[in-house]
């Protein structure tokens, strides 16, 4: 199989791998130019200002007339997105698979939350004691042991010089990942003089176990390496004391999020995870899709999932705020392809976020959170929050993700808080980068059944989650960034 026709309606065909000028592949036209791996090719002539129609969906209009066998991409596509939009609720519901009781060996936590990770983790307040955070990391290093997993400083530049939002965002972000349950015990390091006082980090992070979190504020410190060396000593005291049990798998939250996308994302990885989605959801877990960006073209098929009225008014909302914010800042809703999503075979948005949301199955959503917010209820959750990589990541984290699983095209080397799964929408990817991925996806272009693939996936999260290692945490990368809009005083 050289070509897959995604839906019936198509009127483009995918090339799973390279296509020359002249090949005919089977129920394909002869090619009149050569066509890359993930890219689109005609199969029957479209009009100038035709529809380009790809997962049954409306991707962008042609620019020109196009004939049958030609390479469809952006020399000859145009988005149909603007910024407006209106949105009807049809309520759809579609059938889960039956699973059977499926575990993972993690971590009880005494306010009973589930863990797969038992680390000790360094917030700075602010960005202006970055340099401590990681130093009292580095030099700790020896209570990584027994029962505690590793000790992580997680550095970014905000916690002073913002204002409303910004400040309330970066506050509540930080809070959230205080909070998460895979760290046994956390160290809030501040400097004394920030906007983000430790005063204001308390009460954003309201009840708090003493025996869990401990706060140190520099300027208050005649010799703040000794004192958090001291302070991170008792928390790992505290946190060695936990061990892995027999958890049901149904307890996981998992973040879903995809990254240097390509034109076989949205056909192998994407529905892949999909497929894992539902399957956790059937057995009484929670998913996180965010990206509202790329939900833009797309978000009809998600919104006639929502559970209810109100869920849906929740979604409506989430969309059309962020389609402000890009109109605020003079910016257009439908150029988000990067060159990278270009290069892989992405014509248009509506092409991109098609794929995108593939990633959410076909459960019902039951809420939408907020930035910075934490999923509360069980099944699928929208989060609103950027594309961007590296904040979305840290938003699921902050958001409760327990794990994160990250589709890719084309690698990516990062990993967030949480442990972060690279899947590979490629096999050849996979191959050539094996320190960046740990799943091959790639297997469903060659004859592997999705329902196949997201199976072994739930698998292979359950070993993720019983503490089988990521290829990001074997290369130590753990990174945060919180989403900044206004301005820096």
């Amino acid at each position: 199989m050289k070509t897959v026709q995604i839906h019936p309606r198509d009127n483009v065909a995918v090339a799973l791998e390279p296509l020359s000028r002249g090949a005919q592949p089977e129920g394909c036209p002869v090619l009149r130019e050569d066509v890359p791996q993930g890219h689109k090719l005609a199969l029957r002539d479209i009009p100038s200002g035709g529809e380009i129609v790809k997962y049954g969906c409306v991707i962008g209009f042609a620019k020109e007339d196009i004939p049958a066998g030609a390479w469809v991409h952006t020399h000859n596509v145009r988005t149909g997105l603007s910024e407006d939009g209106s949105y009807a609720y049809h309520h759809k519901t579609y059938p889960l698979p039956e699973m059977p009781t499926r575990t993972f060996q993690g971590y009880r936590r005494p306010d009973g939350r589930a863990a797969v990770r038992n680390e000790l983790w360094v917030l700075p307040t602010v960005g202006c004691v970055n340099a401590v955070a990681r130093r009292i990391a580095q030099e700790n290093q020896r209570l990584a042991r027994g029962g505690v997993e590793g000790v992580y400083a997680f550095t970014h530049p905000f916690g002073c010089s913002q204002m409303g939002g910004d400040h309330a965002q970066t506050r509540r972000v930080l809070a959230a990942l205080a909070r998460h349950p895979n760290a046994g015990g956390v160290l809030v390091v501040g400097l004394g003089c920030e906007n983000l006082t430790m005063e204001q980090f308390r009460a954003e992070l309201g009840e708090w176990d003493e025996r869990r979190v401990k706060f140190l504020v520099c300027q208050d410190s005649s010799d703040e390496l000794a004192d958090g060396a001291r302070l991170l000593a008792e928390l790992a005291e505290y946190a060695g004391s936990f061990r892995r049990e027999a958890i049901p798998a149904g307890e996981l939250v998992v973040g879903l999020k995809c990254g240097g996308s390509d034109g076989l994302s949205g056909i192998t990885a994407n529905p892949a995870v999909g497929r894992f989605s539902d399957r956790l959801i059937a057995l009484g877990g929670t998913t996180i899709l965010t990206e509202t960006p790329e939900m833009f073209g797309a978000e009809s098929i998600l919104f006639d999932r929502c559970a209810d009225e109100t869920v849906f008014q929740k979604a409506v909302a989430m969309v059309e705020e962020f389609k402000r914010y890009f109109v605020s800042h003079g910016q257009t809703v439908y150029e988000n392809p990067s060159p990278g999503n270009k290069a892989g075979g992405i014509t248009t948005l509506e092409d991109k976020s098609c794929g995108c949301v593939q990633k959410g199955g076909s459960a019902q959503i039951t809420d939408v959170l907020p930035y910075g917010g934490t999923a509360v209820k069980r099944g699928l959750n929208l989060l609103s929050g950027p594309g961007n990589d590296l904040v979305s990541t840290t938003a699921l984290t902050a958001a409760g993700a327990h794990i994160i699983l990250f589709t890719t095209g084309r690698g990516t080397p990062f990993g967030a808080p949480a442990p972060t799964v690279k899947i590979a929408t490629n096999t050849d990817l996979f191959t050539r980068k094996p320190g960046w991925l740990d799943f091959n996806a790639g297997a469903a272009a060659q004859g592997e059944s999705l329902d196949a693939a997201g199976e072994r996936l739930l698998s292979f999260v359950l070993k993720i989650a019983g503490g089988e290692r990521t290829k990001a945490e074997l290369r130590d990368a753990r990174e945060i960034s919180i989403w900044k809009d206004g301005v820096v005083l």
